[in-house]
């Protein structure tokens, strides 16, 4: 029997106005017989399965869709006798949150597979949420499932046909790095060109590989990507970055799959470059990496240390230079400068937050 607290004591005063103190009792069986029955009458007209508990879990309450569904005899499913209608699987994960409810008050929600009459399990998503009374005390739980196993299937053959996607391009990137290569060997004047551009393509493969859509085996311990990992991933390949040359300080901050790609574009050219004419063309040469927050504004400052090179010696604008142009102040809406001092190279790029994490 369900107790709506406001409806009840709606319902009680205006009887005690009519009858008086004496009345009282009556008035609070009425009431309560009129929540439930207006309660039963609404949640057979809904397309979910609805249904009740006591305040320990226990069900006393489905509507005409539960039985609908199910086809399982009316009060067969009260107390604990749910549990058996779910998949055997997803039992231990809807019993867990729903005791973690059960002992909080917390909100429940849960997907989990439901028998149906003809034997196939459906996906579901199961919700329900405490109605609690003047004092705090829960007097019963309401919920419903919700049928969404065409959703489901529908997000999971995209998910395998994204995965398919994912992997054709890199063996597409696979198939551009061997004729790269084999071009090379075949034209000596192509080598060292090919050395960059195959660098390049590595720095793609490497961003793509974390904004790519992952299937439970391949996927990182975080669904974020964040700038740290990020750069990471793209130093790895460098003797600098395991040597500890290479230094990062600032917050690590999400990256969206959009600005991922430029990111590793920019910061690849830098390391690159360093390599041939900057710190790191000098064994003891370091660089750091800082981070900053500002309001709506990300700073990232390239700072190199021990240089060979001189400002004099810095090489003209070419293909890199333009590609680092074109990814931030195109790809990220932001701008940068770029300095020599007697120690190095510094360069400072500010974007906006919005356009790195693809708010």
């Amino acid at each position: 029997m369900i107790t709506d607290t406001k409806t009840s004591s709606f319902q009680l005063g205006n009887r005690e106005q009519i009858e008086g103190p004496a009345a009282l009792p009556l008035a609070r069986e009425y009431a309560l017989q009129s929540a439930g029955a207006a309660f039963h009458a609404l949640a057979d007209t809904m397309p979910q399965m609805v249904w009740s508990t006591l305040p320990d879990g226990s069900h006393d309450y489905y509507n005409a869709r539960w039985y609908e569904f199910t086809g399982v005899p009316s009060g067969s499913t009260d107390g604990e006798g749910w549990a058996g209608m779910f998949h055997e699987d997803d039992q231990p994960a809807a019993w867990k949150k729903w005791r973690h409810s059960l002992a909080t008050g917390e909100p429940y929600e849960v997907e989990y597979r439901l028998r149906h009459h003809s034997g196939e399990y459906r996906w579901m998503i199961g919700r329900a949420l405490p109605i609690i009374n003047e004092d705090g005390d829960i007097q019963r739980w309401i919920g419903t499932c919700t049928d969404i196993h065409d959703q489901k299937l529908t997000a999971l053959q995209n998910e395998i046909l994204s995965q398919e996607l994912s992997h054709r391009i890199k063996n597409i990137f696979a198939i551009v790095s061997s004729l790269i290569s084999l071009t090379a060997r075949a034209n000596d004047a192509f080598a060292a060109a090919s050395r960059d551009l195959l660098g390049r393509i590595s720095a793609l493969g490497r961003a793509h590989e974390f904004v790519r859509p992952h299937s439970e085996e391949s996927r990182p311990p975080t669904d974020d990507v964040t700038l740290l990992a990020l750069l990471g991933t793209i130093f790895e390949s460098y003797p600098a970055w395991s040597d500890g040359r290479m230094e990062i300080s600032g917050p690590d901050i999400v990256v969206g799959s959009r600005a991922a790609t430029p990111v590793a574009l920019v910061f690849h050219e830098l390391v690159t470059n360093a390599m041939k004419y900057g710190a790191l063309s000098n064994p003891e040469g370091r660089i750091r990496i800082d981070f900053l927050e500002k309001d709506d504004e990300l700073q990232f400052r390239w700072v190199e240390h021990g240089s060979i090179s001189t400002p004099q010696d810095d090489p003209p604008p070419g293909f890199g230079s333009r590609l680092i142009d074109m990814a931030v102040r195109q790809q990220l809406d932001g701008s940068y400068e770029r300095n020599w001092h007697p120690d190095g190279m510094e360069m400072v790029m500010r974007v906006k937050r919005s356009r790195l994490q693809g708010l």
